[in-house]
C-alpha cells in the first residue's frame, strides 16, 4: 500500500513562527506540531501586558485556548480530540500545573490520550505559558477500533 505523508498549515490559524506545518499526517496518524494560545491575528489568549510592559497571564484560559487550537487543527482532518492518543505539554512554570491539569480535565479523562508534562526555561514568547503537541489516530475511512 502506497502511503503519504501530508503537510498543512491551516487557514484561520497562527502563522507558524517557523517553517514548519501545523498537522502531519502519515497514514492513520495525525501529528500536531507544538500549538500555543496565539490567535490568527498574533494576540494570545489568557495574556496581557499593561502600558509599563507588566504581565498577566491566566493559565486557565491559555490552556483552554491550546486545547481548541489543538480540536481546530484536527477538525481539518475530519479528526477530533476523541482522537487524541498522546499529549505532550510544556509548562514555563509548574506551579501552573494545578490550572493546567483543571482545564485539561474538561476536556480529557482516563479514556483520554496518555500525557507527559515537562516543565522548560521558556516559550518562543515571554507572554506564553504553555505549549502542547499532540499525536492522533484517525483512519482516513473513519473507523477507531
Amino acid at each position: 500500500m502506497n502511503q503519504t505523508i501530508e503537510h498543512r498549515v491551516v487557514e484561520g490559524k497562527a502563522k507558524p513562527r517557523g517553517r514548519f506545518p501545523h498537522i502531519v499526517r502519515a497514514g492513520d496518524f495525525l501529528f500536531v506540531s507544538g500549538t500555543s494560545s496565539r490567535r490568527a491575528d498574533n494576540t494570545f489568549a489568557g495574556a496581557t501586558a499593561d502600558g509599563f510592559g507588566t504581565a498577566t497571564v491566566d493559565i486557565r484560559e491559555q490552556t483552554r485556548m491550546v486545547i481548541e487550537n489543538i480540536r481546530d487543527i484536527l477538525r481539518t482532518e475530519a479528526a477530533d480530540l476523541i482522537n487524541v492518543v498522546e499529549i505532550t505539554a510544556f509548562l514555563v512554570n509548574m506551579n501552573d500545573f494545578g490550572g493546567y491539569n483543571e482545564v485539561y480535565a474538561e476536556y480529557f479523562d482516563e479514556t483520554g490520550p496518555t500525557r507527559t508534562t515537562v516543565a522548560v526555561h521558556q516559550l518562543p514568547h515571554p507572554l506564553l505559558t504553555i505549549e502542547i503537541k499532540a499525536i492522533a489516530y484517525a483512519p482516513r475511512d473513519g473507523a477507531v477500533q
